[in-house]
C-alpha cells in the first residue's frame, strides 16, 4: 500500500478493524483471492459488526466489486473524509457472502452503503432505504454501463453467437454484472436457456478470471474494470451498453433526516480528483471517480421496470 495512505489520519481512525481483517485474509495472491477466496469467512474477526454503536457513530457497507480487500483500501480513507465533514463516525461494515447489503441496511446492521443501482432498488422497496446520492463516472455523468466481454482470442465477434457458449456473471443482484448484461442478451434475443451454462461468480474481477481462465466464455461486467483489463490485453471488449442511472449511496430509513442531509450535503462537496484527492487509495478505479449529484427514486424508474420483467423484484410487476 502507498506509504501516505498508512500516514493518513483518515485511514488511520478507523484502520484496526481493516487491518484484522487483512490478516484474516493473508496469503492469498491478488489472482488467488479473486477466484477462492469465502468471503463467508471475512466478518468472523472479532464479531466487529456486532460491537455497539456510539453516539454519532455510523456503520458503512458495500457492494463488493473487486475483494474484500482491495474495496475496504478504497473506502476506509473516503470515510475519513465522510467523517471528517460531517462530524460523524463511519465504521466499515463488511457484508457475507450469504447476506446481501440490501438486507443488512433494511435490518439495521448498518446504516449507509455504497451500493449499485440495482441494490438500491431492493433496499427501496423491500427495506424503504433512501437514496442519497449517485455516482458520477469518469467523464462527469450520474450514469455507467455494463459490457459483455471474451478473451482477446476468441472467436465470437456478436452476442447471437454466444448461443450454446459459457457464460459468467458477477453477483445476481449487481446492476452491471448481471441485469445490464440480461438486457443487452435479451435485445440480441437470447434467454439464460439459450446459453450451454451460467454462473454467477460474485463480483466483477472473479467474473473477468472465469473468462481469462477458460472457465467460461464470456462475461458481464462494469465497464471500468472491463475497459482497464481489455487495455491490458487481458479481455477483448464484445459489446457495450447504452448508458443506465448509476449506483452511489443510500441510507437506512431509521437514519436520522438531519443526519441524511448533512451527508448528502458531504457526498455533493466531494472532491476526489481535487480538494480532497491527498489519501485516498484508487478512487479513480471506482464508480464514482468524480464525486456525487443528488439522488432520487425516479431516477431508477427504467431498471426497477426491467427488474421487474426478470422477475427479480418481488411483488413488482412490469408497466
Amino acid at each position: 500500500m502507498n506509504a501516505s495512505i498508512l500516514k493518513n489520519p483518515w485511514f488511520k481512525a478507523a484502520a484496526l478493524p481493516l487491518a484484522a481483517l487483512l490478516l484474516t485474509l493473508a496469503g492469498c495472491g491478488p489472482r488467488e483471492e479473486a477466484t477462492q477466496l469465502d468471503l463467508t469467512d471475512k466478518v468472523t474477526v472479532p464479531d466487529m459488526a456486532s460491537a455497539p454503536l456510539k453516539p454519532g457513530e455510523y456503520r458503512f457497507g458495500f457492494d463488493l466489486r473487486s475483494s474484500p480487500q482491495e474495496d475496504g483500501r478504497q473506502y476506509q480513507p473516503f470515510l475519513g473524509y465522510l467523517g471528517k465533514a460531517t462530524g460523524y463516525r463511519f465504521r466499515l461494515h463488511f457484508v457475507r457472502k450469504d447476506q446481501s447489503v440490501a438486507e443488512q441496511l433494511g435490518n439495521g446492521a448498518m446504516q449507509f452503503a455504497a451500493m449499485g443501482t440495482v441494490s438500491i432498488i431492493r433496499a427501496q422497496a423491500e427495506y424503504g432505504a433512501i437514496p442519497i446520492a449517485r455516482g458520477l463516472g469518469k467523464e462527469g455523468r450520474p450514469s455507467y454501463r455494463a459490457m459483455i466481454v471474451v478473451a482477446p482470442n476468441s472467436s465470437i465477434r456478436n452476442l447471437a453467437e454466444l448461443r450454446g457458449k459459457r457464460m459468467a456473471f458477477g453477483d445476481i443482484n449487481s446492476t452491471q454484472g448481471h441485469i445490464i448484461p440480461r438486457i443487452l442478451l435479451q435485445e440480441a434475443g437470447l434467454r439464460l436457456e439459450d446459453l450451454a451454462d451460467f454462473q454467477y461468480t460474485g463480483s466483477h474481477r472473479n467474473c473477468a478470471n472465469a473468462v481469462i481462465t477458460g472457465k467460461a466464455e464470456a462475461c458481464g461486467m462494469q465497464d471500468t474494470m472491463a475497459e482497464n483489463l481489455a487495455g491490458e490485453k487481458q479481455l477483448h471488449i464484445l459489446k457495450v451498453s447504452r448508458e443506465y442511472p448509476s449506483g452511489g449511496i443510500a441510507a437506512s430509513r431509521d437514519v436520522p433526516p438531519i443526519v441524511i442531509e448533512k451527508v448528502r450535503q458531504a457526498l455533493l462537496d466531494f472532491e476526489p480528483r481535487g480538494r480532497h484527492a491527498q489519501g485516498l487509495y484508487n478512487w479513480d478505479k471506482t464508480e464514482m471517480p468524480r464525486g456525487f449529484v443528488a439522488a432520487g427514486l425516479s431516477d431508477y424508474d427504467e431498471l426497477r421496470d426491467w427488474l421487474a420483467r426478470l422477475s427479480m423484484l418481488p411483488g413488482a410487476k412490469a408497466k
